[in-house]
């Protein structure tokens, strides 16, 4: 996937912003104020960071070796994707959509309660 189709399918979720809030080179789409993917536009190939169950993201880094832990993140929750065309965007998409939903579940009920109702 390329910088553009991620941030386009990122960007179709609900009530999800643009920011650069670390350095002009450090891309991260937030949630309710709360990163869900970083993106490093400077390195080639792409890498993304993104959320990901701990246990997900052992199997996830098992099976692709362009899945390692988390750049500059918790180890644990987030994984470091490379695209280097090695994943099936169909799954890229799947580790955004769980990244997303682990962050979007993670807000409070207010947050929950506003995004929902404006993007009802």
């Amino acid at each position: 996937m390329t910088l553009d189709e991620i941030r386009i399918y990122c960007l179709q979720k609900k009530s999800t912003v643009v920011d650069f809030p670390f350095d002009d080179v450090t891309m991260v789409i937030k949630v309710g104020d709360k990163i869900f993917i970083l993106i490093t536009l400077e390195k080639v190939p792409l890498q993304i960071n993104l959320k990901c169950d701990p246990f997900l993201a052992q199997d996830l880094r098992k099976r692709y070796t362009s899945v390692i832990p988390g750049y500059h993140m918790n180890k644990r929750h987030w994984n470091t994707i490379i695209l280097d065309n090695s994943i099936p965007g169909k799954v890229i998409k799947e580790m955004i959509d769980n990244s997303y939903a682990l962050v979007f579940n993670s807000l409070t009920k207010t947050k929950k309660t506003i995004i929902l109702k404006k993007n009802s």
